[in-house]
């Protein structure tokens, strides 16, 4: 998150000033019509035009209070605004700015998700000290949720293993991810993605770096590992198509805003180093 998020549960005091506000409708959010486009900064959210349910305050954003706020049903976006998702946005904005968004995206998701109790079904509330939902029946807390998985770049001889979701744009390849299930740890996790989806055995995992990523509501734990033997047979679901690439080989991979991107370019990268047997130079 940027050096100019603070981020908060209570409000200030209303200074009269205006307020950055991810409005969201239908999985987008509202931004200006300009190039970039931009938040809405306004005082109430109400000068839009629009109504809208309970705000929810983020913190402060280039000291400016910041809201996330939902809109019932879809509705037409104002003069000189437009509707646009987040993933979209995330292409142009600043890393910092997209985390913003994606915090506000899974806010919004956690609390329509949480207004009612999933143990005695009673209405549940706001709890006035963190942010947490709680049940005045039976006491239960629901947190905003975070389901972390891994996203894994498997070096081989200098490249990198890149495979195609049956989900991504035709031709687009990455490198390989899948969700942590319980009672594993993240380094067992890589170990039984990579053997599922493509039939490898890797070893030296090391974890690389992090990334929030709302689609709904994942954390990105990055990390590189070299291959340890198998040959490549794709599980024909998640994974529909898979290969070794070098530098000068790649297909169209991810955006350079993704933390599949930065790990893609780290093993070519460190690939540039390597002399044709596979040794460093």
């Amino acid at each position: 998150m940027s050096e100019n998020f603070i981020a908060g549960f209570t409000p200030p005091p209303d200074d009269g000033g205006p307020s950055w506000w991810f409005v969201y409708c239908e999985d987008k959010f509202l931004v200006t019509s300009d190039d970039p486009p931009r938040l809405p900064l306004v005082r109430q959210v109400a000068e839009l035009g629009l109504t809208l349910e309970a705000a929810r305050y983020l913190g402060l954003w280039q000291g400016r209070p910041t809201y996330t706020i939902s809109l019932a049903l879809a509705t037409p976006a104002p003069q000189g605004y437009e509707w646009h998702g987040l993933y979209g946005l995330a292409m142009g904005w600043p890393e910092s700015l997209t985390a913003l968004g994606g915090r506000a995206k899974q806010v919004l998701a956690w609390e329509r998700r949480n207004r009612f109790c999933g143990v005695c079904a009673a209405p549940m509330k706001d709890d006035p000290k963190e942010r947490a939902r709680r049940c005045p029946r039976c006491g239960l807390v629901a947190y905003p949720r975070v389901s972390p998985a891994v996203i894994v770049a498997v070096q081989r001889e200098g490249k990198v293993l890149l495979g195609r979701s049956p989900r991504f744009a035709t031709g687009r390849m990455s490198v390989l991810a899948g969700f942590v299930e319980p009672g594993e740890t993240l380094e067992q996790t890589v170990a039984r993605e990579i053997d599922e989806e493509v039939g490898v055995r890797v070893k030296d995992i090391r974890y690389f770096a992090s990334q929030p990523w709302p689609f709904p509501d994942s954390l990105m734990v990055g990390f590189t590992c070299k291959w340890a033997g198998g040959e490549i047979v794709v599980d024909g679901e998640e994974i529909v198509e898979a290969g070794w690439y070098g530098p000068g080989e790649l297909p169209s991979i991810p955006p350079r805003s993704t933390i599949a991107r930065q790990l893609i370019d780290h093993v070519i990268a460190g690939s540039e180093n390597l002399d044709p047997g596979g040794g460093w130079r």
